[in-house]
């Protein structure tokens, strides 16, 4: 019997972009000591405090299905924290909540694209983008970016390249590359949206990680309400990954035509979930700020490494918890130099062009270990970069 071709397909009948990050965990699973910084997983895990609120809604009987659309408490507090952080008017009727960041992205794809239409998107991107459109039905396509502008799409690719499509999907600050969009990035992101009548899909999942400049949600500039989609997530600002709860933000109507996608699909999320997090959004920014501090201090470490050498260049690690890496000086792809470092070193990254064709010649690392042993990390890659350049 045969499979759809929505399902055979949604890699685009080649590789997912993870084949080292599998390597690695094979390598793990038979004894070797490898150092991991292929995921965005925290070293630390979700807090205790936030366990006990998640232990007493469910021992209080917060167990059986809960409202599709979410909690009122926990729609509440999201559009209130989305209203008070962009100054834009947010209600619970923007909001949906959702099994985590990955399922509003399929939600919001399928909400805005018939099978067939184009939807664009930033290249480097997170690996799950062409798949997620795929599996919508749509058809990817890449606006390919440069290192040159830091992987800042210019204001004239955004424009002639989404001529024709029905939505584009950015993320800022930007995973894998750490960029954070400048404001007249953001501006130009506008700009062709209106011009080309585009859906934008805005993923802000990193938005509590910000080393440098200022996260501006797309939503809040002139014109862009009625047509964004903003994604959020409580994996990365409150160290919840597993525990799967994320959001869409969106113009009332169409979050209430999503809410019918829900009740079909993920039929809502688990209630003592959503008391959790709506616990722990709650508890203000200072437990945010909290889960950042380790990679706004890896960030600068990454930077003291990498000083005073000049075969590894790094991309403006300006968010987000990762820092790509320009290994370009050693005459090797992205991938050829993550799979020799894992295999000389057993330090896993991920390749660039696990992200896509603009990041070929680069690789991915996540700052998610301990300081000393992410700086030992640093050192060895440095010096592996330095014999393969000589």
């Amino acid at each position: 019997m045969k499979l759809s071709h929505r399902i055979t397909h949604i890699t685009g009948g080649g590789s997912d972009g993870w084949d080292v990050f599998y390597k690695a965990r094979r390598m793990i699973a038979d004894g070797v000591p490898v150092t991991e910084l292929t995921i965005g997983e925290h070293d630390i895990g979700t807090s205790r405090a936030i366990l006990d609120a998640m232990h007493d809604a469910a021992v209080g009987g917060h167990t059986g299905y809960a409202m599709v659309p979410g909690t009122d408490a926990l729609r509440k507090t999201v559009a209130a924290r989305i209203a008070a952080r962009t100054g834009v008017p947010t209600t619970a009727d923007n909001i949906l909540i959702t099994p985590g960041g990955q399922a509003a992205l399929y939600a919001a794809h399928t909400a805005v694209c018939n099978p067939g239409d184009t939807a664009a998107y930033i290249d480097p991107y997170y690996a799950t983008y062409p798949g997620t459109i795929r599996g919508a039905s749509a058809v990817p396509k890449a606006i390919v970016t440069s290192p040159d502008t830091a992987f800042q799409p210019t204001a004239d690719a955004l424009k002639a390249q989404t001529k024709g499509a029905k939505s584009l999907l950015v993320n800022t600050p930007n995973n894998p590359t750490g960029v954070v969009y400048s404001a007249a990035t953001l501006h130009a992101i506008a700009d062709a949206c209106i011009a080309n009548d585009l859906w934008l899909i805005s993923d802000e999942v990193y938005d509590t990680q910000v080393w440098e400049g200022a996260h501006i949600s797309p939503r809040s500039l002139p014109g862009m309400a009625d047509r964004t989609l903003v994604v959020g997530s409580m994996s990365k600002s409150h160290a919840m990954t597993g525990s799967r709860v994320g959001w869409i933000c969106g113009p009332a109507d169409a979050i209430e035509q999503i809410v019918n996608l829900a009740t079909h699909t993920t039929y809502g999320v688990a209630g003592f979930i959503q008391d959790a997090a709506d616990f722990a959004l709650n508890q203000g920014d200072a437990v945010e700020e909290e889960v950042a501090a380790p990679f706004r201090r890896r960030q600068a470490l990454t930077m003291q490494a990498l000083a005073g050498q000049n075969v590894i260049r790094a991309v403006p690690a300006q968010g987000a918890m990762y820092v790509m890496l320009d290994i370009r000086a050693t005459g090797m792809s992205g991938e050829g130099f993550a799979n020799a470092l894992l295999d000389a070193e057993q330090i896993a990254v991920m390749p660039g062009e696990s992200f896509g064709q603009a990041a070929a010649g680069h690789i991915r690392v996540a700052m998610t270990i301990a300081d000393d042993r992410y700086v030992d990390a640093l050192s060895r890659l440095i010096a592996f970069a330095a014999m393969k350049a000589a």
